[in-house]
């Protein structure tokens, strides 16, 4: 049986799989996740850790979020793709990329959030809800 959600990274060294449906879904357009990613936004979904089966040994990197939280990204250090982070301040949680599913289709972002760092060539889908600030205030 395949798993709801499955992925991996660009040289296939790291993957995952969650067999529930994530208890959050929306796009991030911090600046550290432009910064991180290269990229307008990140896509992100987040599960409950527990359910998350991962294979292949993850690297972190820690980072202070505009909060003073801490940030960890987690990526594979042979190729450098960006697949999961963990939050200082919601232990227990681990947000998978959206971009490294294996199906593109399974992700369907819920909102917008921190849409007031937004680099000024973002383009946004109209129909999402927008929060100037986290997703979570």
């Amino acid at each position: 049986m395949n798993a709801k959600y499955s992925g991996r990274c660009l040289c296939g060294e790291i993957s995952y799989s969650v067999d529930i449906e994530p208890v959050f879904t929306g796009n991030c357009h911090c600046k550290n996740c432009q910064r991180s990613s290269g990229g307008a936004f990140i896509p992100a979904m987040l599960f409950p850790e527990k359910n998350v089966v991962v294979s292949g040994a993850v690297k972190y990197y820690a980072s202070q979020a505009d909060s003073g939280n801490m940030h960890k990204r987690g990526f594979c250090p042979n190729c450098g793709s960006q697949l999961f982070a963990r939050f200082g301040h919601m232990p227990g949680v681990l947000g998978i990329k959206a971009g490294t599913l294996d199906d593109a289709l399974n992700y369907v972002p819920t909102m917008d959030f921190h849409v007031s760092s937004a680099a000024p060539w973002d383009f946004m889908n109209p129909e999402l809800p927008k929060k100037q600030g986290a997703a979570q205030s």
